[in-house]
C-alpha cells in the first residue's frame, strides 16, 4: 500500500483536546481534527466549505508514531472582551475595544503546550479521496495557507520532508521513514559530504536521513519508547489497547466533533 508520510516538529505544539470551562488542554500527538486541518490548509481549503472539508475527512486515515511528546508547558492566557448587547454585533477587534470599551471584561483561561515535541505522520487513501497522495503531498511542500501545530503561535520549525512511499503495513512505512536530522552541525555537514562524496547530492547522505548526534541529546530525556497510534487496519501492528477520541470533524464552522476509536501501541514488538 502507499502512503505519504511526513514529520511535525516545533518548540511549541499544542493539539487541543475537549475545553472545559478555562482549562485548554493538549494532548501529546496530533489528532485526527488537526491533521485535517494542516492538509485542508495546505490545499487551500477553507473552513466554511463544509463539502470540501466533509470530503476531506471522509477520504484519508492517519497513523502517527511519536518519537518524543515533549515536555508541558502551561500558559496563564488573560483576554479583554466586551459581553454581549442584545443583538448587537462586535464585526472586528477594533469594534470591541472602541464601541464596547465601558463593557470590557477579563476572561482568563490556561493553556497546555509540548516542548519540542518529534512525530511522525502516515496518510492512507480512501478509495473516495479527493485528492491522490502526491497532490497532497505537492501542497505541503507549497501549501496554500499557513501551517501550524494546533495553534497559530506554534509554527513549525522543521520542514515537513513530505515523501509517498509504498509499505506493507503503518509500522513499516513509519518505520522506514527518512525523515531526517533536524539539528545539521558543522560535524553532521562534513560527515555527509564525505558519503556523498561522488554523488555531490547532501540530501542522499545517509547520516541525514535520521536524527543527527545533537537531536540525540534534545530526545535522550527518559528515552521513551515509540507510541503508535494509528484508525482502521495496520497490517502489521498489533494494538495493546483501544482509545476514544472526540476529534472526529463534524462542522468546521459550528466547531462540532464526534467520536471515532483509535488503536494505541507502545514499543513494536509482534503480537
Amino acid at each position: 500500500m502507499e502512503y505519504l508520510l511526513f514529520r511535525l516538529y516545533g518548540p511549541l505544539a499544542s493539539w487541543g483536546e475537549i475545553a472545559v470551562g478555562e482549562s485548554r488542554h493538549s494532548a501529546v500527538y496530533p489528532g485526527r481534527s488537526a491533521l485535517l486541518g494542516l492538509l485542508a490548509a495546505a490545499l487551500g481549503i477553507r473552513r466554511d466549505e463544509e463539502e470540501r472539508q466533509a470530503a476531506l475527512a471522509a477520504g484519508y486515515r492517519f497513523a502517527v508514531k511519536v518519537i518524543n511528546t515533549g515536555h508541558p508547558l502551561r500558559d496563564y492566557h488573560t483576554t479583554q472582551a466586551p459581553d454581549a448587547v442584545g443583538k448587537f454585533v462586535y464585526r472586528t477587534r477594533r469594534d470591541e475595544l472602541i464601541a464596547g470599551k465601558a463593557r470590557l471584561g477579563t476572561i482568563l483561561s490556561s493553556r497546555e503546550y509540548r516542548c519540542d515535541a518529534l512525530a511522525l505522520v502516515a496518510v492512507g487513501a480512501e478509495d473516495n479521496a479527493p485528492y491522490s497522495l502526491d497532490e497532497i503531498r505537492e501542497a505541503l511542500l507549497r501549501p496554500r495557507f499557513h501551517l501550524y501545530l494546533g495553534r497559530k503561535s506554534c509554527p513549525l520549525a522543521a520542514p515537513l520532508n513530505p515523501l509517498v512511499r509504498s509499505a506493507g503495513g503503518l509500522g513499516e512505512a513509519l518505520d522506514n521513514y527518512p525523515y531526517g536530522a533536524l539539528f545539521i552541525s558543522n560535524h553532521s555537514l562534513a560527515t555527509a559530504r564525505k558519503e556523498t562524496k561522488t554523488s555531490g547530492k547532501l540530501c542522499d547522505a545517509p547520516s541525514l536521513m535520521r536524527l543527527s548526534r545533537e537531536d540525540g541529546y534534545v530526545f535522550s530525556y527518559g528515552n521513551p519508547p515509540a507510541r503508535y497510534y494509528w484508525e482502521g487496519e495496520a497490517y502489521d501492528l498489533v494494538p495493546q489497547q483501544t482509545l476514544t477520541r472526540h476529534d472526529q470533524p463534524l462542522s468546521r464552522i459550528r466547531w462540532q466533533f464526534g467520536q471515532r476509536a483509535e488503536n494505541l501501541r507502545i514499543g513494536k514488538e509482534e503480537g
